[in-house]
């Protein structure tokens, strides 16, 4: 069984994550010819001092990471988790999993964007967390996760780009998602950091971006 608790232990500091988060962010947007399509994507202005890494594959299931002054939160929703608020009988987040959220994060789970209308809980499967000048990221410490099931709570599912960083792993992502192949090179030069360049930007882009220039 593959818990939050694996993925914790895998998960690099806040301020390698958000890098990371970014780049990934421009990869999706420079690959893709559709905004409206893109999985993952960065809002810098999140709210006042926030910022908010989003993951949406469109098939109902999501992440948000959200940085702030008091630390960092990672909420993920898994539709087809057993532990998914929808299937239970009360439509309760699953015991553990945000009982033990930092009062000084926990507001963060409030946000309107993480409920689903008419559902008085928030969409979330799994969590982490890790406030600021701590030295490792955090999860509940007492769930019962359901018996039986690899990967109950999605979190090997939902974050697999961010605990298998290398940049074959998220050229696969991105070839498997856009059905066509993506150029290594161009995968690690964003990932390291690097500014797009005119080349790097038409190596990753959609074979009709350079027809439609020509």
């Amino acid at each position: 069984m593959s818990t939050l608790h694996e993925t914790a232990a895998r998960l690099p500091g806040p301020d390698e994550l958000r890098s990371h988060l970014r780049a990934l962010a421009v990869l999706d947007a420079t690959i893709g010819d559709d905004p409206e399509y893109c999985c993952y994507t960065f809002d810098a202005d999140w709210a006042p001092g926030e910022e908010a890494a989003l993951m949406d594959n469109g098939s109902g299931d999501d992440f948000s990471v959200l940085f702030t002054p008091a630390g960092v939160l990672i909420r993920g929703f898994d539709h087809e988790s057993r532990m998914s608020p929808y299937a239970t009988d009360d439509e309760e987040v699953w015991p553990g999993v945000i009982d033990e959220v930092p009062a000084a994060l926990s507001p963060l789970l409030d946000e309107p964007a993480f409920f689903e209308e008419g559902v008085d809980v928030p969409r979330v499967t799994t969590c982490l967390w890790r406030t600021t000048g701590d030295t490792e990221w955090r999860t509940g410490s007492d769930i019962d996760f359901p018996p039986g099931v690899d990967d109950p709570d999605g979190s090997a599912y939902l974050f697999h780009l961010l605990t298998d960083r290398s940049p074959e792993a998220v050229q696969s992502h991105f070839e498997d998602y856009y059905e066509r192949p993506i150029p290594l090179d161009a995968v690690r030069h964003v990932l390291a950091g690097r500014p797009l360049t005119a080349a790097v930007t038409a190596a990753l882009g959609p074979d009709d971006r350079e027809s439609a220039s020509s």
